[in-house]
C-alpha cells in the first residue's frame, strides 16, 4: 500500500471512527449473550403455547439479555452497511479486524454482500465475492482459494424446520458449507445448508443447490442436477486486483 494509499485510509477510517468503536464494543457483547438469548426464544415460544404450567426458565439478568437484543441489532445493520461502504480497504479492515472475517490476502468482497455471523466465514486466496451476495455463515462457511461467486449468491447455513411445533431452528455444525479452489458460482445461484461444492466445480446461473456437487461437473437447474464436466487442466489464479470503490 503506498503513502497516498494509507493517508485516505486514515481520513475514511476517521470518518467511520463511530461505527468501528461501536462495533468494537458490541460486537463481543453480542458474541457472549447470542446462545442464550436463542435458549430464552424457544422457552418463551414453548411457554406462550402449552396449555399446562411451566417452570419458569433460567434466563439472564435483563441488563444483559436488553444490551445482547441492542448488540444483536447493531451488529446486523453494521455488517449491512460496511457492504455499502465505498472503499476496499476500509471495507477489508472493518471485516478482518472487527468482524473477524478470516481473508486471506488478495481476496476481494464487492459492493453490498451481506455477512451474518462473519466470524465464521472463511475467505481464500485469489477468492473473489461478488456484489450483492448473501453470505449467511451462522454454522460456518468455507471458501478455497481462485473461487468465484458472480453477483447476487445467496448461502444459507441456517434453517427453521418445518416439522419442529416450535418452528425452532435445528441447525448445527452439519449446515456448514464448503466450496473449495477454482469453483465457479453463477449469478442469483441460492446454496442451501449442508453443501459441499468440490473443486472447478461450476454452477450454472440461477440454478438452486441443495445437494454435494462432484468436482470438476457442471450442475444446472432447480435442483441443480449435473449437466456435464469441466477440464480438470485448470492454470488460473486470480490476480487480486477490483474495481475501485465498487
Amino acid at each position: 500500500m503506498s503513502h497516498l494509499e494509507t493517508a485516505l485510509l486514515i481520513l475514511v477510517l476517521l470518518l467511520y471512527a463511530k461505527w468501528i468503536i461501536f462495533s468494537l464494543a458490541l460486537f463481543p457483547a453480542w458474541l457472549i449473550t447470542k446462545d442464550a438469548q436463542r435458549r430464552d426464544r424457544i422457552a418463551d415460544s414453548q411457554a406462550a403455547s402449552s396449555d399446562k404450567p411451566q417452570a419458569a426458565p433460567t434466563r439472564l439478568p435483563f441488563i444483559i439479555r436488553f444490551v445482547g437484543r441492542i448488540a444483536y441489532g447493531y451488529v446486523r445493520y453494521m455488517i449491512f452497511q460496511t457492504g455499502w461502504i465505498p472503499s476496499h480497504h476500509v471495507r477489508n479492515f472493518i471485516y478482518r479486524y472487527i468482524f473477524l472475517v478470516k481473508k486471506a490476502s488478495k481476496a476481494v468482497i464487492y459492493w453490498g454482500a451481506e455477512i451474518r455471523a462473519p466470524h465464521n466465514l472463511h475467505i481464500g486466496s485469489r477468492s473473489i465475492i461478488g456484489d450483492k451476495s448473501l453470505l449467511d455463515a451462522r454454522h460456518g462457511i468455507y471458501i478455497g482459494e481462485d473461487v468465484q461467486l458472480s453477483s447476487n449468491v445467496s448461502i444459507y447455513t441456517e434453517q427453521h424446520d418445518h416439522r419442529d411445533p416450535w418452528f425452532g431452528c435445528s441447525s448445527d455444525a452439519s449446515f456448514r458449507v464448503r466450496i473449495d479452489d477454482h469453483a465457479w458460482i453463477g449469478s442469483n445461484v441460492i446454496i442451501l445448508p449442508k453443501v459441499h461444492i468440490g473443486e472447478g466445480a461450476v454452477v450454472a446461473a440461477g440454478s438452486v443447490v441443495t445437494k454435494d456437487v462432484p468436482p470438476y461437473s457442471i450442475v444446472t437447474g432447480v435442483p441443480a442436477i449435473p449437466k456435464g464436466e469441466r477440464t480438470r487442466d485448470l492454470r488460473y489464479h486470480f490476480s487480486g486486483g477490483y474495481l475501485a470503490f465498487y
